[in-house]
């Protein structure tokens, strides 16, 4: 049975009206992440907060092994959208416990491509918002060719901090992990939890020739940096 600590942050009361609730959605999220897969042991740290997804007054992350933050503003609580980030950030759990988040652009895209159909596959229904992101055209092909590089820009491919379109790199690894299940049967989030990203380069290969002819140029070496 796993082990987890729910840790509200409510010195200041911010979280008082919702605590029932909160505990009750943590609750519940457990419950339907375990019909499917094996949870590692973990802490949920929840507290308010401005560091949020607008869309959905919430927003979280697996920093480390064995960790869940989340932020919400309480005023827009709303248990959907919550269960839906914690049954998200579960998956980045399980591989946290295997090769992890991973370091380059390729594992990335893997990690939250993986997550996204995580998600569908314990919840149902339609993609998240930033799952369902078309990338612009030559997109793939990029990715493709700077699969490797430890020093890409996580902010500007995911979060819409710089040229690429906001979501993006969600709406791409979700196609990315869409591709390999497509020649993989049987496979699915959870037999894939600890692959390697390199394990779904042909995948990306795929999608990047659809885009276009990739580009033949080598990839830069990059120094080693945290995401």
């Amino acid at each position: 049975m796993t082990i987890w600590n729910l840790h509200l942050l409510n010195a200041r009361h911010q979280l008082t009206r919702v605590l029932s609730d909160l505990r009750a959605t943590a609750r519940q999220a457990v419950a339907l992440v375990s019909a499917h897969a094996d949870l590692p042991d973990f802490d949920l740290v929840i507290r308010s907060g401005t560091d949020i997804i607008p869309e959905w007054g919430m927003g979280g992350h697996a920093p480390a092994p064995g960790v869940i933050e989340v932020t919400l503003n309480p005023d827009r609580f709303d248990p959907v959208p919550l269960t839906r980030t914690l049954v998200h950030e579960m998956h980045h759990l399980i591989r946290w416990d295997g090769p992890g988040y991973g370091k380059s652009l390729g594992d990335a895209l893997v990690s939250e491509g993986l997550a996204g159909h995580f998600t569908l596959q314990v919840l149902g229904g339609k993609p998240d918002p930033w799952d369902a992101t078309t990338p612009s055209a030559g997109l793939a092909r990029r990715a493709m060719n700077e699969w490797s590089r430890l020093g890409y820009d996580h902010a500007e491919w995911f979060f819409g901090k710089g040229k690429i379109r906001k979501w993006s790199g969600y709406g791409l690894g979700h196609r990315l992990i869409a591709e390999h299940l497509a020649q993989n049967e049987g496979a699915d989030a959870v037999t894939l939890a600890h692959a390697r990203a390199d394990s779904f380069r042909e995948a990306m290969r795929r999608l990047a020739k659809a885009d276009g002819e990739p580009e033949e140029t080598p990839e830069p070496a990059t120094p080693a940096t945290d995401r």
